[in-house]
């Protein structure tokens, strides 16, 4: 359709731009047979393009040096430039739009025709190759910029579920252990909750495997399950307290943002302080910008810490690269009497909204 239009487009527009202007200069001819005859003399060139597509496919222009190359387009292009003459010479015969006193034999038109016009057809010819290239390639690019999407979304599906199977196998074997401990003690209810609290946790890390975003409140509380866990394994050395706006519990996240940062000040924190420590999950909106922070007042980060994060931070880090580009930020860092996480990402809103925060 887009053939027939271009084509369309170049007849309609040699017509009524010859016709009005030898109008204007005082020509006499038939005006309405020219009109006719220049509008549907491009009627070849137009059922001759899909055809110069197919062999600039078959014998690419860039494999000039290949004789087959050369034959082959000038083969068409001659082809493609007698019927065009032919096809103007019938016309002309037949509705003398020239008016002319004395038409030339048919065969005399197209022969002229074709002498005159051979330049004109190889120029028509190689523009028509120089489009079929250029509809090729942003083709090909936009195969491209679609296969490197998909790739992409692979990417960050395939690093999430490199995620989930490096939650901290410590974690699962200590809370085991931590059953166990239980159950010999005779703790039997405090035992089924930490049974239960586990089951929920590896069902969320199972049922969302193909969410890349969920709404915060989902992400706090699946955090929290996390947590509630980790203090039976502590008790009352591990304190935690969330501080989340009622209006931030609908925004996205990525899934799974804030567990590897709890973890991560569980372990580096918390657990190398005889005493314990508390944790703190905030978040706040800036413009556009939704910064979530994990805080712990544990040991200050050593120094050359970069060159040692856990693994990790380090999959956030490149998850979020995935996700937003560079339009993140994350960071670790030391603050009065402990450590900070802090992520930023942008801020949307999702179709669910989660219930109030904890204080």
């Amino acid at each position: 359709m887009w053939i027939a239009a271009a084509w369309f487009g170049i007849g309609l527009f040699d017509a009524c731009d010859t016709v009005f202007v030898m109008r204007a200069e005082g020509m006499h001819h038939n005006w309405a047979s020219l009109f006719i005859t220049l509008l549907v003399a491009w009627l070849p060139w137009a059922l001759a393009t899909p055809v110069v597509f197919r062999l600039a496919d078959r014998y690419p222009p860039a494999q000039w040096r290949r004789a087959s190359t050369w034959i082959v387009h000038l083969a068409a292009c001659a082809v493609v430039g007698l019927a065009y003459s032919g096809w103007v010479a019938l016309w002309t015969a037949w509705l003398n739009p020239w008016a002319s006193a004395k038409l030339d034999p048919f065969v005399l038109i197209w022969r002229e025709r074709f002498s005159d016009g051979l330049l004109a057809h190889i120029i028509l010819y190689s523009l028509i190759l120089l489009a079929g290239h250029v509809l090729r390639a942003r083709e090909q690019m936009a195969l491209q910029q679609a296969e490197a999407a998909r790739l992409s979304e692979q990417l960050s599906k395939a690093q999430l579920n490199a995620l989930r199977r490096q939650i901290e196998p410590h974690f699962l074997f200590n809370t085991l252990n931590a059953i166990a401990g239980l159950v010999r003690e005779g703790r039997s209810d405090a035992a089924v909750s930490m049974i239960a609290g586990l089951s929920d946790f590896l069902r969320r890390v199972v049922n969302d495997s193909d969410r890349q975003q969920v709404p915060l409140s989902e992400e706090l509380e699946f955090t929290q399950k996390y947590l509630e866990i980790q203090k039976v394994r502590f008790a009352e050395r591990l304190q935690c307290s969330v501080d989340v706006p009622a209006e931030l519990l609908g925004a996205q996240v990525p899934s799974l943002i804030l567990q590897p940062m709890v973890e991560n000040a569980v372990k580096h924190g918390i657990a190398r302080r005889v005493q314990g420590g508390a944790i703190r999950i905030s978040a706040a909106r800036n413009n556009g910008t939704l910064t979530l922070r994990v805080y712990n007042d544990g040991p200050s980060l050593p120094a050359g810490w970069n060159d040692t994060a856990g693994v990790g931070i380090a999959n956030v880090r490149t998850r979020l690269q995935s996700l937003y580009k560079d339009a993140f930020a994350l960071s670790l860092s030391n603050r009065a009497e402990g450590v900070e996480a802090s992520v930023s990402v942008p801020f949307t809103i999702g179709s669910e909204a989660g219930g109030e925060a904890e204080k």
